[in-house]
């Protein structure tokens, strides 16, 4: 999860998060959340997520959705979901609120990577 944290900073994600849901759902044991300026960057960064982790850990997503038109781009990794929103769509699912009972652990995941872009909220 690290290389695709580090990929999405490196196409400025902007708030980006990390949720622990494994307690919560079987579906997966993360998700990750970022959001972009636009539909273009939002595919940048899904694209850059994609192909570091076909590239640095050899894995390919289970399945892509989302990429036309680019507002909600999920990236399903099996044991991660990756969800890149433009920032009014982010908003509108709110899906931090939806998943509020999880904990939030984008620290153990991006420190290296860019702090300064990463939005640190408080842990459950």
């Amino acid at each position: 999860m690290r290389t695709a944290v580090s990929a999405a900073l490196d196409k400025k994600a902007i708030d980006l998060d990390v949720l622990a849901v494994s307690a919560l759902t079987s579906i997966a044991d993360y998700f990750l959340m970022c959001s972009a300026t636009s539909e273009r960057q939002a595919l940048a960064i899904a694209d850059s997520v994609v192909d570091k982790l076909r590239e640095d850990d050899h894995v390919k997503p289970l399945l892509v959705e989302g990429t036309t038109p680019g507002r909600w781009i999920l990236l399903d990794y099996g044991d991660f979901i990756f969800h890149i929103f433009t920032e009014d769509c982010r908003r509108f699912y709110g899906l931090e609120r939806l998943w509020g009972d999880a904990p939030n652990v984008t620290a153990e995941f991006s420190e290296e990577a860019a702090p300064a872009n990463v939005r640190r909220t408080k842990t459950s």
